[in-house]
């Protein structure tokens, strides 16, 4: 089930799509929930590493970033989604992923460009944040969307699987 979900998310990462609307922070959600801590950090950076391979790789600094912000994605889930699941919870899980990844990835872009980007002062840093707002909206999207959709099919096969038990 890992390599379908890291393949997923790497495919949804290079079909065309609006930009940060992918299902890369919802897998780490997923995975932080329903998988080993030792294994479910590396589901949502193998994806953005399988994705990168196809897209092609960028500023090491800014990859870092977005690494990183990815990758604590798994740690919502685990923290937030692993023993008891409720839509505040859900809520709070994709909306804490997602300002995270925010955050992060966003001062590596600000790290990043101090030769002719956002100049390294905290002016600089805020603006690079302010300039990537329309951004978070859309991650907020995305994981909220995805986080719905994966958590969804997962109790529909629990569901599907508890059913046909009964009957054997």
């Amino acid at each position: 089930m890992t390599w379908v979900l890291i393949l997923f998310a790497a495919l949804c990462r290079a079909l065309p799509h609006p930009f940060n609307v992918t299902p890369v922070g919802a897998i780490g959600l997923f995975a932080g929930a329903k998988l080993p801590g030792r294994i479910a950090w590396a589901v949502p950076l193998l994806a953005l590493l399988a994705g990168d391979l196809i897209l092609g790789f960028y500023d090491p600094v800014v990859m870092a970033g977005v690494y990183l912000g990815m990758g604590l994605s798994a740690l919502f889930g685990r923290w937030l989604l692993r023993r008891q699941r409720s839509l505040r919870r859900f809520a709070a899980a994709a909306g804490g992923a997602s300002l995270t990844f925010f955050l992060v990835s966003n001062f590596g872009v600000w790290l990043a460009s101090g030769h002719g980007g956002y100049p390294h002062t905290w002016a600089g840093l805020l603006t690079c944040y302010a300039m990537g707002v329309p951004f978070l909206w859309r991650t907020l999207l995305g994981d909220g969307l995805y986080t719905f959709v994966l958590f969804g099919l997962d109790a529909l096969v629990g569901a599907s699987r508890a059913r046909a038990g009964q009957r054997s």
